[in-house]
């Protein structure tokens, strides 16, 4: 099973999917339209890269630091979170599923994905 199949048997998680770090492909399952799901991957791409290049800045000011190379972001709302590790992307209600469980599952699901490729 793949990654993002696994986080849909999740409980909570609404949608996730995939992006490419060129941002000329993406590939989802769960409840967004094609739509969302595009929108939803440029966003994540977009994020992705801010927060490669605010680790970049932290390193300059304090060398190994631990945040270089960044591994993924996450957004926590009231309602929905987005968590992200390496380019896979994903919804949760934050009421009936858990932030820690979904972030630790694709951590180390997502554990041996290259951190070089943005």
């Amino acid at each position: 099973m793949s990654v993002v199949t696994d986080l849909l048997a999740k409980p909570g998680v609404v949608a996730a999917g995939e992006y490419a770090y060129r941002g000329d492909r993406f590939s989802y399952r769960g409840a967004l339209t094609e739509e969302h799901a595009r929108m939803a991957s440029i966003m994540c791409r977009a994020t992705t890269m801010g927060v490669s290049m605010e680790g970049s800045m932290l390193e300059a000011f304090q060398s190994r630091s631990g945040l270089q190379p960044p591994r993924g972001w996450m957004v926590h709302g009231p309602d929905y979170t987005v968590c992200v590790i390496a380019n896979v992307f994903c919804l949760l209600e934050n009421t009936k599923g858990s932030v820690n469980d979904i972030v630790g599952f694709m951590c180390q699901a997502l554990a041996n994905v290259p951190a070089d490729l943005i």
